[in-house]
């Protein structure tokens, strides 16, 4: 027989390792039973996957599989790169189920779940009730090859549950960082400077870090600041907002103490500072600016941990 010229070699091996998916495609195609498309999205192990990976990635994903499987039960995805959307109908009508019960148990640590309707029927069992009915409408009404035209609907819905999982994990990191401040005996200000304002803010680094080095420097830095104002607008105003409908008609921040100064005092001179510096730069920024910045945060870290510990007071 002839042997394969080098650029055959070549086109034949692309082919097979881009198409390494079509091995394990069926040959004639096949209706799958609703049980099966239930267990296959329900599903966070890629068995194939599962194989090629070493040992340690293997033992991270084994904790990982149970919160895996929670997000899988509760929050829905509507992905609009697929043909199908990611329309799965078991899942998607137990969603219908499950995330308006997730909204209910997770609000206030589940407060709202406890209420009784007329001191006899729980909130909670309302939802499973109308949820029932709702998930079996859908399931008649649709079918497992072809999304409804209301599909988008279930995005919404996949947004609030993913809220509400953030919500509940901000509330234990709040009740985790005040276990911590009384063990230790720290402040709520010292647990805010430090450790919430870290892990608020160690996220946004990355992904800012990441756009950087992409070739996107002005999305990073608009992100930076963007961040700040919605923390600032949004976070204050609406924790001020649910404060003042929930018990108390003002929020105080202790205006007499030293500390409320140097915190106002250090974010009004580095905004002043970029708002001076950047447009003197010609806003081409370089490494002079960015290490300013971190030198004035340290700087300011160490003048607030001082203050808070008494050790820089105001004389009487």
């Amino acid at each position: 027989p002839e042997m394969p010229t080098d650029t055959e070699e070549r086109e034949s091996s692309g082919t097979n390792s881009g198409d390494y998916g079509e091995e394990y495609r069926p040959l004639l195609p096949s209706r799958e039973t609703s049980l099966r498309i239930l267990t296959t999205a329900l599903s966070p192990l890629d068995y194939r996957k599962w194989r090629r990976k070493p040992w340690y990635w293997r033992v991270f994903k084994a904790f990982k599989v149970p919160v895996e499987l929670v997000l899988l039960l509760t929050v829905p995805v509507v992905d609009p790169d697929k043909d199908d959307l990611n329309w799965k109908r078991p899942l998607n009508c137990l969603h219908v189920l499950t995330s308006p019960l997730l909204c209910v148990l997770t609000l206030k640590s589940g407060t709202y779940g406890l209420y009784q309707i007329q001191g006899v029927f729980p909130v909670w069992g309302l939802i499973m009730l109308v949820g029932s009915v709702l998930a079996l409408i859908i399931f008649i009404t649709t079918s497992n090859e072809e999304p409804p035209k209301y599909h988008c609907v279930f995005a919404f819905l996949g947004f609030l549950a993913s809220a509400m999982w953030i919500n509940a994990a901000a509330t234990e990191l709040v009740n985790i960082l005040r276990t911590l401040g009384i063990i230790f005996q720290l402040s709520n200000t010292v647990l805010g400077l430090t450790l919430l304002a870290w892990g608020n803010s160690i996220g946004d680094t990355f992904s800012d870090l990441t756009m950087a080095r992409h070739g996107y420097p002005r999305m990073a830095f608009s992100a930076c600041f963007g961040g700040i104002i919605f923390n600032i607008l949004v976070g204050v105003g609406l924790g001020c907002l649910l404060q003042m409908t929930s018990s108390q008609l003002v929020v105080k921040l202790e205006p007499d103490s030293l500390l409320v100064w140097i915190l106002a005092g250090a974010l009004g001179l580095s905004l002043v500072f970029s708002f001076v510096s950047v447009p003197a730069q010609c806003f081409q920024l370089g490494k002079a600016y960015g290490v300013c910045l971190i030198l004035y945060y340290l700087a300011f870290l160490c003048v607030a941990l001082l203050t808070e510990f008494r050790v820089i007071r105001l004389s009487a």
